[in-house]
């Protein structure tokens, strides 16, 4: 009996050992397997924190390059500018003009903005022959040189100083691809003011409109931009060109022109050039998501012709700048009104 019960006791006894080893034995592997997997954690913690510092900072010299290149194009920005998007259209086209400088000249002139709030959009067409101060070059030069000097960035700098007013973007546009947006589009439907009559045979050029409502296609549209009366000159092409963009504005914004987004699109990204880079994208897509039906108000750079070149009045400039951007005067000026 007594051996019995030392037997029970020793297997008892025997029994709470292995149970004891085999709870060791799984705090063990429970140990090994929590400290594999943090150290698997920390491993691909660090890894992941190594690749988001260098996605990171490959991003932040992306976007450190975008700035200095949009500086470089367009120079600093007014804050007071912030309520609105200002993009320069260039119109250029190959070759001299009276100034004798070489390659392209901007022909076209256009200060294109948008207020970022209410869609609202206005056009301020500058005569390529006003007179203006070109950073870098002699005083008192014709703008459309600016283009042959500096191209877009150049002319950026140029209009800005000129009318006071932050540009945030340029597009620069020859006749082809002007031409084959008219044709994207359908063509557009203007009032031709007067019979034109003209014929260029060195440059190609033959025009002929009657009077009345037309519908014009590329082609037609752009005779129609390029036409110079003995009358006005080139301000009669400033009104003309006032003219089309209200007529080019009603027809993109028909709904037809949804399906042929990616013709101009494709358009765009292959015929003109144009400061804007992907981080702009965003920003342009929802100021264009916001474009407001109503016609685009127009004006032209306020001034007079001395027989060769557009003279700015600029007080009368000064004047129309702050009713177009009334978001842009400061305090003090605010407190006068």
């Amino acid at each position: 009996m007594e051996s019995k019960t030392r037997e029970n006791i020793k297997r008892k006894r025997l029994q709470r050992k292995r149970i004891r080893r085999i709870r060791f034995l799984r705090f063990l592997v429970f140990v090994v397997i929590v400290g594999s997997l943090g150290g698997l954690i920390a491993f691909a913690g660090y890894h992941i924190y190594t690749l988001g510092s260098h996605v990171y900072q490959s991003y932040e010299a992306m976007y450190a390059g975008y700035e200095q290149r949009q500086q470089e194009k367009r120079g600093m920005l007014d804050a007071r500018f912030d309520g609105y998007t200002n993009v320069l259209v260039l119109g250029v086209d190959d070759g001299a003009d009276a100034s004798m400088l070489a390659g392209q000249h901007a022909d076209t002139i256009m200060l294109l903005s948008l207020e970022n709030t209410t869609g609202k959009v206005r056009v301020v067409s500058i005569p390529r022959d006003t007179l203006v101060n070109i950073p870098g070059r002699a005083s008192g030069q014709k703008l459309s040189a600016a283009f042959a000097y500096g191209g877009a960035p150049l002319t950026v700098q140029t209009v800005s100083a000129l009318l006071g007013v932050s540009i945030h973007q340029y597009v620069t546009i020859d006749v082809r691809a002007l031409t084959e947006l008219v044709d994207l589009l359908g063509g557009i439907d203007l009032y031709v003011e007067n019979d034109m009559d003209y014929q260029d045979p060195e440059a190609g050029l033959e025009i002929h409109l009657k009077k009345g409502y037309q519908h014009l296609d590329g082609d037609t549209a752009q005779k129609y931009l390029r036409y110079r009366s003995s009358e006005l000159g080139d301000i009669g092409r400033v009104q003309r060109q006032q003219h089309f963009v209200k007529a080019l504005y009603e027809q993109a914004l028909k709904l037809d022109t949804l399906r042929k987004l990616p013709g101009i699109a494709d358009l765009f990204q292959h015929r003109m050039s144009t400061s804007a880079e992907i981080f702009d994208s965003g920003h342009l897509a929802n100021v264009l998501r916001h474009l407001n039906t109503a016609e685009p108000e127009t004006f032209m750079l306020p001034g007079g012709s001395d027989g060769d070149a557009w003279i700015p009045d600029q007080q009368m400039l000064d004047t129309k700048i702050k009713e177009l951007f009334p978001d842009s005067l400061s305090p003090a000026e605010e407190d006068k009104n």
